[in-house]
């Protein structure tokens, strides 16, 4: 089932993100965007009794509400004619900093890499443009492969397995998790899970669980690719953390 025959595995950025809500709690919010909150709550979750509980476990979601806690990235490279994935991490209380951190290897990605792509699930939805919304709002600047507004629909750098799922289809959401299931993708049994991340930074403060949960995501779409491309799965000896 080759479904990706044109794509070089070595022009890939693969991306996932994990993200919580701007501030542990609802009274933590300056009080204009508890307003803006409640406001955008009642149009979201127009049935929702209380907004203030919302809070804690939907802001995440929205990049005006919550933050970037995990940025974790992925690339091949062969050996032995083998592909291998590489995998990189930013994380931390330090959004500014993390954010920064990906920026900088996304630009140098972008200008060594002339086919550049990035590549995740559901990324072109959520990722990308909550990242520089994140990044806009920290006072960043955007590389250029993440200016958007100055490419055209089809020259967007972006590979999302979600969409190539799709096949033109687009009333339905296949998760990473059931994607990765009916492939026959073995997946890690993971201590957490997308709902608990807000949990775990702002109550345990364990970032390093978080980009653990978020590196396997990674993993994850790699796997998803090389089964997109026919080729055989990469075993764990052949993925590497880097620094």
């Amino acid at each position: 089932m080759a479904v990706l025959n044109n794509v070089a595995l070595d022009q890939l950025l693969l991306l996932d993100i994990e993200t919580t809500p701007l501030t542990s709690s609802f009274d933590h919010l300056p009080d204009e965007l508890q307003a803006l909150w409640l406001e955008k709550n009642t149009k979201i979750a127009p049935e929702s009794e209380n907004g203030a509980e919302d809070f804690s476990e939907k802001a995440g979601l929205y990049a005006e509400f919550g933050r970037v806690v995990c940025v974790s990235v992925g690339f091949f490279h062969t050996e032995g004619g083998h592909y291998q994935l590489r995998i990189k991490s930013f994380y931390g209380d330090d959004e500014k900093m993390l954010l920064s951190g990906f920026l900088d290897l996304v630009d140098k990605f972008f200008r060594k890499h002339p086919r550049f792509q990035f590549a995740g699930h559901n990324i072109r939805e959520f990722d990308i443009p909550y990242i520089c919304r994140r990044a806009l709002i920290n006072g960043l600047l955007l590389p250029p492969s993440l200016q958007l507004n100055n490419f055209k629909p089809w020259e967007m750098p972006v590979l999302d397995t979600m969409q190539i799922w799709r096949f033109g289809e687009f009333r339905n959401y296949t998760s990473l998790k059931l994607l990765a299931a009916v492939l026959g993708i073995p997946t890690p049994k993971d201590d957490i899970d997308g709902s608990m991340v807000g949990k775990v930074f702002w109550q345990e403060g364990d970032v390093k669980r978080i980009a653990e949960y978020c590196q396997k995501d990674v993993l994850t779409v790699a796997q998803l690719l090389l089964r997109f491309k026919g080729l055989p799965l990469i075993s764990k000896e052949e993925v590497a953390l880097v620094g």
